[in-house]
């Protein structure tokens, strides 16, 4: 009986350190770590799972432009996450501090095509 529910432990923790190693965490750049923890970004959102809001994959998967989280960032629609609390917004996080995240959320996507940006058009020369 000893050995059978000592094997029966034994198997349980390989079991629990597999799936932990399985469901690995998105290892944050350190540069965009800094400008999510001063802009207290972390407080609420994690890469990979939901704290108070979205984790920032699921918003990855929303294919919005850089530009769209950073108005997003500005004035948060909680229209577009039914089933969070609204956020706040952040107005005070600068521009290209606010940039440079919504980059990075979008580098989360699980490298699926977004629509390419229109070029402007070009006059041919006569």
């Amino acid at each position: 009986m000893k050995k059978t529910f000592g094997m029966l432990i034994a198997v349980a923790l390989t079991a629990v350190i597999f799936v932990g190693k399985a469901q690995a965490q998105t290892v944050i750049p350190e540069d965009v770590k800094a400008l999510l923890q001063k802009n207290i970004c972390l407080a609420c959102h994690n890469p990979d799972t939901r704290l108070v809001g979205p984790p920032y994959k699921e918003v990855a998967k929303k294919k919005y432009t850089d530009a769209q989280i950073v108005e997003l960032i500005y004035e948060p629609k909680p229209e577009h996450w039914p089933g969070y609390p609204p956020m706040a917004a952040l107005k005070n996080v600068p521009k290209d501090e606010a940039l440079k995240i919504a980059a990075w959320i979008n580098s989360l996507d699980g490298g699926s095509k977004k629509a390419p940006a229109k070029k402007p058009a070009t006059k041919k020369k006569a």
